[in-house]
């Protein structure tokens, strides 16, 4: 991302979101506040065909887009369930379960590059959707700032159990700083957790998910977003346990489709290699 600009990704990941509540009869993600936060002209052009001005959304990368979300709630349910009450969403971007969070009690720390976090401060005003008290937005450049110091400034409890989402961040990260964020994860409180998704090395790919893997590497470049950082899963579980997690569950399409996308009519799907891991200590 370019320095003090917002993220373009993040606007076209809300795109997905919001485009889903409209374009699938049968949801997996129920996500109303993504059509608000995107604003009125961009909604109404959601089902619109692009010649007639309408916005593209792939049915592939839109599956993807909502089945992390989905999978990360889920587990953050989970984890409330057992004790947790402090919820950290890292990079943010327009991600919007703060303003519809059943749990009254969860504390939400949305933490963000200062730039996109401004700009969607913007986006809630112009939607007109409130901010909750038990919201904290805390500014961060990860590749500069100490995510523990800023934390710890923003009155974020360093000694309760903590549940850490971190979606559509980790391939745009040098791997220190993925390193050093797993590392803190991984020093909170016995039963604290992450979720994150990452992208296969290129030799783990097939020939087509390789041309997919450069096509969509070519389109967040040109938008100042390049991707840096890709795993192979044996060499992440290895890092991950080394760091301090226990429990790791690491899942790609063949797990996933059958969780979130059996008995449709519609061929929904997950198409890509795009893989989401679960880890806790």
């Amino acid at each position: 991302m370019e320095e003090a600009k917002p993220s373009k990704t993040a606007f076209g990941v809300a795109c997905h979101r919001a485009a889903h509540q409209i374009l699938e009869q049968q949801k997996i993600f129920d996500d109303p506040m993504a059509l608000k936060i995107i604003g009125k002209e961009t909604a109404s052009r959601l089902a619109l065909p692009v010649e007639q001005g309408g916005r593209a959304s792939h049915p592939g990368m839109r599956a993807h887009m909502v089945m992390r979300s989905r999978f990360a709630e889920d587990t953050l349910a989970k984890s409330y369930a057992t004790g947790t009450r402090q919820y950290v969403v890292l990079g943010a971007g327009l991600d919007t379960f703060a303003y519809r969070n059943p749990f009254a009690d969860l504390r939400v720390f949305e933490v963000d590059h200062p730039a996109t976090q401004a700009w969607k401060l913007e986006r809630l005003r112009a939607g007109g959707i409130a901010i909750p008290a038990n919201v904290t937005h805390v500014p961060v450049n990860f590749e500069h700032d100490s995510l523990e110091a800023k934390m710890r400034e923003a009155g974020f409890d360093l000694h309760a159990r903590t549940f850490f989402a971190w979606l559509g961040v980790v391939p745009y990260l040098t791997e220190s700083a993925f390193l050093e964020t797993i590392g803190f994860i991984a020093r909170m409180p016995q039963g604290s957790g992450v979720v994150f998704d990452y992208g296969l090395t290129r030799d783990k790919l097939s020939p087509m998910e390789q041309m997919r893997s450069d096509a969509l590497a070519a389109r967040v470049a040109h938008a100042g977003e390049a991707f840096k950082l890709f795993f192979d899963p044996v060499e992440l579980e290895a890092i991950l346990m080394r760091t301090g997690f226990s429990h790791i569950e690491d899942l790609g399409r063949d797990e996933l489709n059958p969780r979130y996308f059996a008995d449709r009519t519609d061929g929904f799907q997950l198409l890509g290699s795009g893989r989401i891991v679960s880890a806790s200590t």
